[in-house]
Order: C-alpha cells, then structure tokens, then sequence
C-alpha cells in the first residue's frame, strides 16, 4: 500500500467517525476505484483437472488472487479521472437544470483535488 492509499484509508476512517456522508461516499468510490485497478484479469481454467469439477484449483491458497502493486502515480491517475468523471457529470446535470446534483458533485471533485 503507498503512502496515498494509506492517505485515503485513514481520511475515509476520520470521515466515517465524523458521519460526513459525502466525503465517506466520495472516498469509498475512489478507494474501490483503486482496488479495481489493482484486480489482474482472471486466467482461463484449464480443461482438464484430477478434481471432482473440471478447470477447478485446488489445495491452499487457490482462491488467493495476485494484485497488481500501483505507484502513487498510478493512484493519482485514478484519483484525477474519477475528479474528471464527477466534473463531467456536474456540467451534464448543470445543463439539464439539476443545480443541486451539479453542486454536489463539483464539492466532491473539489474534495478530491486535495489528493492531487
């Protein structure tokens, strides 16, 4: 874990403590957007197998998955597209007369600027 996503986890933690709903939401998204970065793309099964269920692993530790270990450049790439995805949204809903929504989001893309 870099020293950002442990950054992220301990303001998620203040937030929840806090009951500040927005910020909680906005840094559980971003934090599940890092984690998906994270996921490697599962493998094939292979077609044979000496188990009872054909492609299936067995023995400890096969339903561990290897992640992929991100930089504090890569987190900040992520934290930036999901500022960019909620600034985009604001303007969409700003243009479709949603000003409250609009508002919310630009206070959550503001709210992840901090991390930039």
């Amino acid at each position: 874990m870099t020293d950002l996503q442990a950054r992220l986890r301990a303001d998620l933690i203040t937030a929840r403590k806090a009951r500040d709903t927005a910020a909680t939401a906005v840094l559980r998204s971003t934090l599940s957007a890092i984690s998906n970065a994270e996921a490697l793309p599962v493998e094939e099964a292979s077609p044979t197998s000496d188990g009872p269920i054909a492609g299936a692993a067995t023995g400890v530790g096969t339903t561990e998955a290897v992640r992929r270990a991100l930089t504090d450049d890569d987190i900040r790439a992520i934290i930036s597209g999901e500022q960019a995805e909620r600034t985009s949204a604001a303007t969409d809903l700003e243009s479709h007369g949603a000003e409250e929504k609009a508002e919310q989001l630009r206070a959550e893309a503001e709210l992840l600027a901090a991390y930039l």
